[in-house]
C-alpha cells in the first residue's frame, strides 16, 4: 500500500501503482453516454490516464483542463481523465468549461479500476475515492510511466508524463 497526504495528513492507498514496464490492468469504466469502455477500447493508441478524486475540486478539474490543452496536438494520444464522479457531473463540467480534447471516464459503479490499479484510498475523508495519479500506457499497452502524487491537494508533473510519451 502507498502513502500519500491530504492537507499533510497521511492516508493510504489500496496498493501500488502498476510497474514500468508491465502491461496495464485491463478496466471497465463508464463514459458519459453511459457506455463501458475497456482499455481494449483503446488498442494502438498512447493512453495518458489522468486519474483523481473528483472533478468538483480546483486541482482536479485544473488537471483536466490543462491535460485538455497540453494533450490535444499530440498524434495518436488519447487523454483518459478518470474519477468516480458520475457521468453526468463530468459532462456538466466538460460542457461549461469548453473541454473537448479528453475523455472522461467513471469508475462510480464498482471502484474496480481504482483498487486493480491499487490507488484507491483507504481511508479518512476521501474513503473510495481515488489518489491523484498519472499513468502513461503505450500503443502495446504497457506502462511507460506512472506518478502517484504525493500530496493530493498538488498538481501532476505534467511535462514529466509529457516527455514519457
Amino acid at each position: 500500500m502507498a502513502s500519500v497526504t491530504l492537507d499533510g495528513n497521511k492516508t493510504c492507498t489500496s496498493g501500488e501503482l502498476p510497474l514500468k514496464g508491465t502491461k496495464a490492468p485491463d478496466f471497465n469504466l463508464v463514459a458519459k453516454d453511459l457506455t463501458e469502455k475497456s482499455l481494449h477500447d483503446y488498442t494502438g493508441s498512447t493512453l495518458i490516464l489522468n486519474i483523481f478524486p473528483s472533478i468538483e475540486t480546483g486541482t482536479c478539474s485544473t488537471s483536466v483542463r490543462k491535460f485538455n490543452e497540453k494533450a490535444s496536438a499530440l498524434p495518436n494520444v488519447i487523454v483518459l481523465c478518470i474519477s468516480r464522479d458520475l457521468p453526468f457531473a463530468q459532462t456538466r463540467f466538460c460542457g461549461a468549461e469548453g473541454i473537448e480534447n479528453v475523455v472522461m471516464l467513471s469508475d462510480y459503479k464498482t471502484g474496480a479500476f481504482g483498487k486493480s490499479y491499487g490507488l484507491e484510498i483507504t481511508e479518512g475523508i476521501f474513503d473510495a475515492l481515488h489518489s491523484r495519479c498519472v499513468v502513461v500506457i503505450d500503443p502495446n499497452g504497457n506502462i511507460s510511466y506512472t506518478e502517484q502524487v504525493q500530496e493530493i491537494a498538488n498538481e501532476p508533473n505534467y511535462d514529466a508524463a509529457l516527455k514519457a510519451l
